[in-house]
């Protein structure tokens, strides 16, 4: 290599030498022409960089495409300076918070003299489309800090100084500039505001600056952006699905669940609500009957000191609910674990006792912001299908496995798709290193054996315990985290758990802790969403509306066959209000009932029913005893 050159190596391992000082941009240029056109940004020893950055050492390097996630992470980015210079046009006298690229979009957050409602979103998009039109550069400049402040002084944007006075002493000071709009910033960015072809602004909101809630209010405005227009209108598109299938706003329309300001946060379950939690809760009694699980309840208030003893009062006590009894403070539970642990140390146990399995449908109590509470989704109180497996060590394998078992079938009942994620160590951590390394060994183990795929979210597990976590994949493929399964060496440890081995000395027992759907309030939550509200029969509230087409001639008809079913075990109701008869079928479709049943002279001459299933258009005949055969094959087979 001569002097003055430097040795790159690109991805695929290949190194080739350029000039000292050469740009990114440079090095796309030098392996194809194309390539050069499509390069957005480089990557430099791992690190995100400008195409204009010079590069005088050796390092490796990878050119970022604009399709790429890293390249419409910096198309973001840029999307967000464009905004905020949209806006200092329109509004003139403006003071900048921060404006980062998120999933699939950026937002900035602003102190403006007006406030901005979402009417005026298409004025300052109007305005980017102009300053994308311009196609102007985007600049990289550093600045020392003395002129970076008396910039920002002029402009009198305490926000930006506050930022300013952040940046540690010693750290590079840059700022990025495209044509009048100068921004404090990291980078890196697009080479151009031209390079932005499809974004759309969405919303606007207040958001507290830098999120603290005794700060200042600002006005936050959002948008998405993406590489191509195709990516952003399928991005439109799922934005407006998900709005169709919005939990709370169906949850309201189909009567299953409220919220009150006297309980905020707290959901009150109405009884259409409750039949599917009732279904839910009775379909894995089942599977907890069919492994042995035994169930129990425990208190939903117990003293501070359990929770000392448990870890949770140093690692939860911010999100607990508190008072006072007796002159003691007592706590609202936010776990189940620790009032199992008392369980099993209730009495004496044995080798022959384990495995035992604790399970409950537990309600537990945790503190949320009330700016992060979202209907069913994020909420105060709520209620786990929680067990805790007690266990050898000899046991551990077995036991995991057969959990993994269940969650699989659980979630395939539903039609989600899954993704398994094995969460380690803490920098919280509970206990000692080599029992951690031992828990995570044996989930890894068990992960393997049972021939599931999982990625490794370091550092991410219980203070406790590694665990496993189940990703699900709903209809519109939007990620929930639901099930988990936790190993834990360390409460033993906490509550002094014993059992006498097959030679009478004590050894620690091993727990295993296991939630199947997590939060069953959430699970709902996701459930309407999956569905759009449209249940399968054999969770449906309502199965089965029956609509006499005269009240006079066949009321007396739809009563005896809404018997008929009741008395089979179908949920049915019979429709005998004085409305039209399509107003009462049309309705029926709205409240997305599976099945709806009409009667009138031609179905009562011919001693049957009209059938028609939800979503679909046209009608069949039936007689009610194949109709109900049919019924209880779907509920049986959970269609």
């Amino acid at each position: 290599m001569k002097a003055n050159e430097i040795s790159l190596q690109f991805p695929d391992g290949s190194r080739h030498s350029y000039p000292q000082g050469v740009s990114v941009h440079e090095i796309a240029a030098s392996i194809s022409p194309e390539l050069s056109k499509k390069a957005v940004a480089g990557k430099v020893n791992g690190r995100l960089s400008d195409l204009s950055t010079p590069l005088e050492k050796d390092a490796n390097i990878e050119i970022i495409s604009l399709q790429s996630p890293e390249g419409e992470e910096v198309l973001r980015h840029s999307a967000a300076h464009v905004l905020a210079q949209a806006v200092q046009r329109i509004y003139g006298d403006v003071k900048f918070g921060v404006g980062p690229a998120i999933e699939n979009g950026f937002y900035y957050d602003f102190d403006l003299p007006v406030s901005i409602s979402n009417e005026d979103l298409s004025a300052i998009e109007a305005e980017m489309k102009k300053i994308i039109a311009e196609n102007l550069r985007i600049e990289r400049l550093t600045a020392t800090r003395e002129e970076a402040s008396r910039y920002w002084q002029d402009k009198e944007d305490e926000l930006k100084l506050e930022l300013l006075r952040d940046i540690p002493e010693g750290e590079l000071i840059t700022f990025y500039k495209q044509g009048e709009f100068r921004d404090l910033c990291r980078g890196p960015h697009l080479p151009s505001t031209g390079r932005i072809k499809a974004f759309k602004l969405t919303s606007v909101s207040g958001a507290y600056w830098r999120g603290d809630s005794n700060n200042q209010m600002l006005q936050r405005i959002y948008g998405v952006a993406f590489s191509s227009k195709k990516k952003l209108d399928e991005h439109l598109q799922f934005l407006e699905e998900s709005a169709k299938r919005n939990h709370r706003k169906l949850g309201k329309e189909l009567e299953l669940f409220m919220f009150s300001d006297e309980a905020p946060g707290m959901p009150f379950f109405l009884p259409k609500g409750q039949v599917i939690r009732k279904e839910l809760e009775g379909f894995l009694q089942k599977f907890q009957d069919m492994s042995g699980f035994e169930e129990v309840r425990t208190p939903l208030m117990m003293n501070q000191r359990l929770w000392e003893k448990s870890g949770h009062w140093g690692h939860y006590k911010d999100n607990m609910y508190f008072t006072n009894v007796d002159d003691a403070s007592f706590a609202l539970k936010p776990m189940n674990c620790p009032g199992h642990m008392l369980i099993y140390k209730n009495k004496r146990r044995s080798y022959r006792d384990l495995p035992l399995r604790l399970a409950e449908f537990g309600q537990v109590h945790r503190h949320e912001y009330s700016g992060a509470l979202n209907g069913l989704l994020r909420v105060r109180t709520f209620c786990q299908d929680d067990a805790h497996i007690f266990v050898t060590p000899e046991q551990i394998e077995e036991e995991l496995t057969s959990v993994l078992r269940v969650v699989n079938e659980v979630y395939s009942t539903f039609g989600f798709s899954f993704e398994v994620e094995l969460s380690t160590r803490p920098e919280d951590f509970m206990g000692d290193e080599t029992l951690w390394n031992q828990a995570e060994s044996a989930l890894a183990t068990v992960l393997q054996k049972a021939g599931f795929s999982y990625r490794i979210n370091e550092g991410d597990g219980a203070f406790y315990g590694p665990k496993i976590d189940f990703h699900i994949r709903d209809a519109i493929k939007r990620s929930h985290q639901c099930a988990t399964v936790q190993l834990d060496f360390q409460m033993p440890e906490k509550f002094d758990l014993h059992y006498v081995d097959e030679h009478n000395e004590k050894r620690r027992p091993v727990v295993i802790h296991r939630a199947v759907l997590g939060s069953i309030d959430r699970f709902l939550g996701i459930l309407i969403e999956h569905y759009a509200g449209a249940f399968p029969v054999w969770l449906s509230p309502v199965q089965v509306k029956i609509i006499p087409v005269s009240l006079d001639a066949h009321s007396e008809n739809a009563k005896e066959l809404l018997q008929q079913l009741r008395g089979a075990g179908i949920r049915a109701e019979a429709d005998l209000r004085e409305e039209k008869l399509g107003y009462k079928i049309r309705e029926a479709q709205i409240l997305k009932t599976p099945y709806t049943l009409v009667i009138g002279d031609e179905e009562v001459k011919n001693k049957g029913v009209s059938v028609r299933r939800y979503s679909e258009r046209t009608s069949v005949f039936m007689k009610p005893e194949a109709f109900l055969k049919k019924l209880k094959v779907e509920i049986e087979n959970k269609k």
